[in-house]
């Protein structure tokens, strides 16, 4: 049984097949309408969310599926003391496939040996999203039209952000790829990713707390909210929580051809200013995310067209 925990559980095959199918299900959506008939998706939601579990719900009533679920775990049993393996035991007694969110990593992998069903991580405390990344490569497909020979510049928390570590996992695995870390001292990308990823990879790299400086190098910038959800200490969150303001001003210095990614939801890391440029993608981005995990769920439960 087919599980997607960490994207690196997808070959480039299997991604690239992925994409296609959802530039088809964009260019012919009637085709799919039936497509789940008869099937439930469960999304199982320990932590806030607007756009990955919404997007679930709308893709899989796309495909003419039903959903059930929580959005929040007290909610549920989970708030009597049941546990994630029973929790998932139990779900996939009702359920065809099962997304999840939790705050703490590894909950979804732990769900995937019990459910008997095919379980989607939703995101999983800071480690991964792998989810998010698929929809973040259907719009680098639809913005660049591929992967290769790119300058990615991820701003913002790279310590706890989720949605970088996957999708700068994802990009590893292709030709001429250049990352550029963009944040404070405190929220550095973690030095296994830098010596797992990057480094073994032989990818070439900058680190740097000056978004200014590396702004016009760019042909992505990935920016990210500093989470104040992952934060023990207020203060430390207080003082870093305004590291980075993308702005107009600043996006004169920046490539024409620059497209601007941001996973949401925002707090005011990009200026609302920001949303009439032609390269802010981040609302298509979001949509995107409805695609992709549309083909997701069709290719974890079999389902051709």
């Amino acid at each position: 049984m087919k599980h997607l925990i960490d994207i690196l559980d997808l070959s480039r095959e299997e991604i690239e097949d992925l994409i296609n199918v959802s530039l088809d299900i964009i260019a012919d959506p009637a085709k799919y309408k039936d497509a789940c008939r008869g099937k439930k998706l469960a999304t199982l939601f320990y932590e806030p969310s607007t756009r990955t579990r919404l997007s679930f719900e709308a893709a899989m009533y796309e495909l003419g599926g039903n959903v059930l679920g929580f959005s929040e775990a007290t909610s549920s049993s989970v708030s009597k003391g049941e546990s994630v393996s029973d929790t998932a035991r139990i779900v996939g007694l009702y359920a065809d496939v099962i997304a999840m969110r939790h705050p703490k990593e590894g909950a979804p992998l732990i769900a995937s040996r019990v459910a008997g069903v095919p379980v989607i991580n939703a995101g999983d405390g800071g480690h991964n999203h792998p989810t998010q990344t698929l929809a973040d490569l259907l719009t680098i497909r639809r913005e660049k039209g591929g992967f290769e020979n790119l300058t990615v510049g991820f701003c913002g928390d790279l310590k706890f952000g989720r949605t970088v570590h996957s999708l700068l996992s994802a990009l590893s695995r292709y030709a001429g790829v250049r990352f550029v870390l963009i944040s404070p001292e405190e929220l550095k990308l973690p030095g296994y990713l830098i010596s797992d990823v990057i480094e073994k990879n032989g990818i070439p790299y900058t680190e740097t707390e000056h978004l200014d400086d590396v702004l016009p190098d760019l042909d992505i910038l990935y920016m990210t909210r500093v989470q104040k959800e992952r934060f023990f200490n207020e203060a430390d969150y207080l003082r870093l929580k305004d590291s980075y303001i993308l702005t107009s001003d600043k996006l004169r210095a920046a490539k024409p051809t620059l497209s601007v990614m941001h996973p949401l939801p925002r707090v005011n890391e990009i200026a609302q200013e920001v949303d009439d440029d032609p390269r802010a993608c981040y609302f298509r981005q979001a949509e995107n995310g409805k695609y992709i995990r549309e083909a997701l769920i069709l290719s974890l439960l079999e389902v051709n067209v």
